[in-house]
Formats: C-alpha cells, structure tokens, sequence
C-alpha cells in the first residue's frame, strides 16, 4: 500500500482524510476479491490524493504509479483533440464523412463528425460481429488496418441523429479522419496538441509506443471463455489494440488521468465555445454507468456518482477496468483503476470516494 497527500484547504484534516480514502480502497479489494487497485484525487486547490491497495501480481504490491489500459477513456482524448483540430481550422464538427473518406458499406456518408463523437450516428458496432472475434482470438500478433475491422460491420442501427446508441466503431472512423486531416499519426497529434502542452507525462498509445514496464498485472482468459485464468500482461495483443483504434488504447497512470481530467474540465485545454460542445449531453435511458453523452463525455449514473453532478468516462480492456470522473460542483477529479475486467468494484470505490469528497469540500 502507498499513500500520497499534499492537503491546504484550511478544513482538511490530512491524517483523516487520507486514512479514510485509504479504508474504502482496502475495504473494497476485500469485499470484491479484486486484486489491487489505484487512486487519485485531484481536489479544487490542486491537492493531491494519490493510493493503491492490494497486489498487481504474486507478492508485488500494487503501487500508484504502475500503468493500466483505460480502454473507452481514449475516447474522450480523441474528442478533446477533435475539438482542437476544429478550434485551429483542420476540420469542423459539421463536416460529413465523405468529406474525408471513401464510402464504406453500411456508413453513410452524409454522417457528420458530431455524430461519430456522441454516438448518434447509429453506425453498427463491429464487437457484435462473433466472426470479428474468431479472427481476433485466431491471430493475436496481426496488426489489422481500419478497413479491414470496417468490413466486419453490419447495417446500421437507424438512420444518423435519430437515436443513440454506443459504438466503437464511430471513434475508430474518427481515428481515421485526424490522420488524414493532420497528414500525421493518432499518437503524434495527441502528443502534440494535448499531452506535451500541459505537462502531461506517461501517457502511451499501444502499437504506436514502447509501453514500460511497470505495468499492473492483468488476468484473464484471453477471450477463450472457459479457458483458466492466467496472467496476460506481456502476452501478444496486437489484434485487439489495433481493432480498438481510436476507441481505445491510451496506458498511463491514475494520477496521470487526474490531472487530465482536471485540466480539461477546468478548462485549460479547449475555448469555452468547444467545452460547451463538449458538454452538449444527448440524454437517454440508462445505459450500464451512463444516462447521457456529449462529445466524448458521459453522464455518470446517480447510484455512481452518489447523486451528485458528475462526468468524464469509463474505460474497460484487458483485465482493467477504469473510472475518470469530474464533479463540477466541486472543481474536483478523481481516477479508480483495478486489475480485473469485468468488476463492480469499480462503482464501490468511486461512489464512496466521492461521498468522502462532498463530506470534506469546501
């Protein structure tokens, strides 16, 4: 176990505060059987809270500042950098697909970028295709292009802007827009106009980067259901992260992904005009942890976010499973990472995390 705290705020009792976000992440490694997990909390006089509990594997403790997949969060990178692309004239959140693109079975090529962003699109997700699958698990070193994964989609789910409905799909055709856009790669653009700017350092891309080392371990079976669990970390993965292009990907720390959230959400990184896009929910009937999107953002179901105003992503990959959250109401940030996927300790720690965050805000 590790704990980190830097505390001002003149009504912060460190000891207390630290002892008790502590507890919640021991408490919830037992109550789950969860192997380990890592946090941080960013509060709103730039604090930081920073622990872990648990193993990442054998007798090796989990430690805060070990790397974890964040999986869907990616999107809300890509959308970030979408935005900035707009705010620097490359593209606009209006232009259709044709616009950049060649035509693809089942997409139509009058969708616009806005629509692949808040998943209005209704653009079929290329998961739900078992044959996708097979050809993954069958090869795990090959390297599949974007038009390849596009030729495992089906039709659409309805016509474009007359429903809502979440697809990969939609950000790997985003993926594929930036690079023809900038006449550059997803990883040097994010490098470019989001990490370097604001200091954001250990962040990876898989298949573009070298990924270190010091990752927490992650379990599983591979995907062959049945099959016995075993540790995946350094086993071959290239056919599932160049599937997820775009839609996942991203490694990088929980400390790290705070201090993200904190400088998107307290808008450090976009103009108010494309926070505000950001921000533009699409409301609908719960989905898993999420009742509304924007543009890369979602909503946080209220038996997550203890009823409490809060946005950002959930991100599932192998044998991760992520939360990034901001709580507007208290210009606070905070990350939950665990070495298990699927898990709902995920919504354990988060939820008692930010109960513990309104008792002690300001």
């Amino acid at each position: 176990m590790l704990v980190f705290l830097l505390f001002s705020c003149s009504n912060f009792s460190p000891e207390t505060s630290a002892d008790k976000l502590q507890k919640i992440l021991d408490k919830g490694v037992e109550k789950y059987k969860v192997r380990g997990v890592s946090a941080a909390v960013i509060f709103n006089n730039d604090s930081v809270w920073v622990g872990a509990s648990g193993i990442s594997h054998d007798t090796v403790a989990m430690q805060t500042h070990m790397l974890f997949s964040i999986g869907s969060i990616t999107k809300n990178f890509v959308a970030a950098l979408t935005l900035k692309l707009a705010e620097n004239k490359v593209l606009s959140l209006d232009d259709k697909l044709s616009d950049w693109l060649p035509d693809y079975q089942h997409v139509d090529p009058a969708i616009t970028i806005r629509q692949l962003l808040n998943h209005t699109s209704g653009i079929f997700m290329f998961w739900n295709n078992d044959d996708l699958w097979k050809a993954l698990i069958a090869d795990r070193t090959r390297v599949w292009t974007p038009e390849e994964v596009l030729e495992y989609i089906k039709a659409p789910h309805f016509k474009a802007g007359e429903g809502w409905r979440y697809s990969n799909t939609n950000y790997l055709l985003m993926a594929m827009i930036i690079e023809k856009a900038t006449g550059s790669t997803l990883a040097a653009q994010l490098r470019k106009h989001l990490w370097e700017p604001h200091n954001l350092q250990h962040y990876y891309l898989w298949l573009a980067d070298s990924i270190p080392a010091y990752q927490a371990h992650v379990f599983g079976d591979n995907f062959q259901f049945g099959a016995a669990e075993q540790d995946l970390t350094f086993m071959p993965r290239a056919s599932h992260e160049s599937i997820t292009f775009g839609s996942s990907g991203i490694v990088t720390s929980a400390v790290d992904l705070a201090k993200w959230s904190q400088v998107l959400f307290e808008g450090d990184v976009l103009t108010q005009q494309s926070m505000d896009e950001m921000l533009a929910f699409v409301d609908f009937r719960k989905v898993a942890n999420m009742k509304a999107y924007g543009l890369g953002v979602q909503v946080f179901t209220p038996g997550i976010s203890s009823f409490t105003k809060a946005w950002g992503h959930g991100g599932g990959n192998i044998g991760t499973a992520t939360y990034m959250v901001y709580l507007p109401e208290y210009h606070c940030s905070l990350v939950v990472m665990v070495n298990a996927f699927p898990t709902s300790s995920v919504d354990y720690f988060t939820k008692h995390i930010i109960r513990e965050i309104k008792k002690t805000a300001p």
